[in-house]
């Protein structure tokens, strides 16, 4: 119980609460069928409940396990488990596809399965056509009868079914519920009193990227703070931005962008302190041949971005792609990147310092940059010595193609990447033009918004003007495009309303007796940092001010308390 005192009042909070448990600290999705399952190697496949349908094993073919056949319909989306295991191959990555009539393999999944313990595979299909399709297991390069596979679940969900799902994940872990109880010295002041509330910073954080050409255009930078209170910027913080010549460096642009968003009160996520691609380098850099040359000018770069801007940002992208890349590891040993992750933990222990990657949530058949191996080389890097403290964070850049996503894989994938309890935030999201773009923005935000591991997105757009030519949110005047309108939706939804609610006319003695307590109906308030104002049109002197947060952590019902003693 805390106590705030300011002025003639002061406010306690009472939190009433009933576990809302996500899954054993891996964030799953609390409607899946398989959500009381656990990641981790059994020894044993645990039973499983009897939600979605069992599928039987047919035969053993080359590499593949096959599945019976099963009818998959156009539009739906269908999530998929199973628990594998390998017979005599220590480890190996096995995943689970799709085969139809004139229709190429559709993979849905994957999983590092071992041998003697079975592992969890999770994901799903979204298919375009309405056949029946075979679904099999395999792993490249080891034959069929290595893998043991079982409790094959399906399950189908309508796009309907799966909103509504997502809606009601949204409401257990976006929101609270919140009930005011305000203590008053005479009976006169309860009735009319009102409540008004305002939220002034959510927790969740939904932004924007934002490059260079918000300096050239008025327009640009009024449009862009009008809306947003998060951002990243594209390439001005950079290493090849910032010292295009050895020794010279510029940091005009980033600096100039930093002033725009602290003066408009935007919070800045940094992009990014080193990038792992040699191809991006600056042109000096990649003709080092020494390696203790490169490692002082990585050394110097490191001290000298996050020193100019320690304490001023809320997150830094440490190491960009670091699983499809490997310069700073070919170049520097192989404990690189945990290296560069310990002396940024020094530079700013407080932020979560992220590994920022490409294809992680986007595509099931990616093989480098899978969920798996983002989260492998995540564990790597904090189980370098004197690592296990950092505060880290996965970035996942959501670059998705003009196709309908994959929704019960992203979810899957998003599982996998917040197994570690890190924050996990999509850092890039677009997607080209198509004729259904808007349609399936909107479903991937959704679909990450309603994700307990998620606390943050950024969209790669903005106005035509701006450049952002696959996800353009207002054209050359201004005016928004589909895409922009459905952006300001989505900002208005996950942003608290403001609020006013009576105080209810039942009223008793507090335990004292010497005092008229009232109380607010429940309302629903997303997770943030709010002002609530006590006031009363009859009594011009019973005016109340004061902040309060609305938190996760002070589960699904939060009571707070008022005194006013006037």
């Amino acid at each position: 119980m805390k106590r705030f005192n300011n002025g003639f009042f002061h406010f306690v909070f009472f939190l009433i609460c009933h576990p809302f448990l996500l899954g054993s600290g891996l964030c799953m999705d609390p409607f899946s069928y398989v959500q009381s399952l656990k990641p981790e190697c059994l020894m044993e496949p645990p039973q499983t409940n009897n939600t979605g349908e069992e599928l039987k094993i047919n035969e053993n073919r080359g590499n593949q396990i096959v599945i019976e056949r099963v009818d998959i319909q156009k539009g739906n989306i269908y999530s998929i488990s199973a628990w594998v295991k390998l017979r005599n191959v220590s480890e190996r990555r096995v995943r689970v596809t799709l085969r139809g009539k004139n229709v190429r393999y559709i993979d849905g999944g994957q999983v590092m399965a071992k041998n003697g313990c079975w592992s969890l595979l999770k994901g799903g299909f979204i298919v375009d056509v309405s056949v029946p399709f075979d679904i099999f297991f395999k792993s490249d390069g080891l034959a069929a009868a290595e893998i043991s596979v079982q409790n094959v679940r399906l399950k189908r969900f309508s796009k309907t079914q799966w909103r509504l799902q997502q809606d009601q994940v949204v409401e257990k872990i976006r929101k609270n519920k919140v009930r005011f109880q305000v203590s008053f010295q005479n009976k006169s002041a309860v009735k009319g009193s009102v409540i008004s509330i305002k939220q002034n910073k959510p927790s969740f954080l939904f932004g924007c990227a934002m490059n260079y050409r918000i300096l050239e255009s008025d327009s640009y930078r009024e449009w862009f703070v009008s809306r947003f209170r998060l951002t990243s910027f594209t390439n001005e913080m950079k290493w090849y931005t910032n010292e295009a010549v050895r020794g010279q460096e510029n940091y005009t642009l980033a600096d100039t962008m930093m002033k725009i968003a602290e003066e408009n009160e935007i919070l800045v996520k940094g992009h990014t302190v080193l990038w792992d691609d040699k191809n991006w380098q600056p042109s000096w850099v990649k003709a080092i041949t020494d390696p203790e040359d490169l490692k002082n000018v990585t050394h110097n770069r490191i001290n000298s971005v996050m020193k100019r801007y320690k304490g001023r940002l809320i997150g830094w992208d440490v190491m960009n792609e670091n699983v499809h890349f490997t310069y700073f590891e070919e170049m520097l040993g192989k404990n690189a990147s945990a290296i560069v992750f310990s002396l940024a933990s020094k530079l700013e222990p407080d932020i979560p310092l992220f590994l920022n990657e490409f294809n992680t949530v986007e595509y099931a058949r990616e093989r480098v940059g899978s969920p798996i191996n983002v989260k492998n080389r995540m564990e790597e890097i904090v189980s370098y010595p004197g690592n296990m403290n950092i505060k880290g964070g996965i970035g996942a850049q959501a670059h998705f193609t003009p196709n309908q996503p994959n929704l019960a894989y992203m979810r899957s994938a998003l599982d996998m990447l917040g197994s570690l309890g890190f924050p996990v935030w999509l850092t890039e999201v677009d997607m080209p033009k198509c004729p259904d773009q808007v349609k399936y923005m909107e479903e991937i935000l959704r679909e990450a918004y309603s994700h307990p591991a998620v606390t943050g997105i950024i969209i790669y757009a903005g106005p035509e003007m701006s450049g952002f030519n696959k996800l353009t949110l207002a054209d050359k005047d201004f005016n928004n495009t589909e895409a922009g309108d459905l952006i300001d939706k989505l900002l208005r939804e996950w942003q608290q309303e403001p609020a006013e609610i009576p105080i209810q006319s039942h009223e008793h003695n507090d335990e004292q007796g010497d005092r008229i307590i009232g109380f607010s109906p429940e309302i629903s308030l997303l997770h943030g940092n709010y002002t609530v104002t006590v006031t009363n049109p009859w009594m011009k002197h019973l005016s109340t001010n004061f902040s309060f947060e609305v938190t996760k952590e002070m589960g699904p019902l939060q009571l707070v308390q008022v005194k006013i003693d006037s």
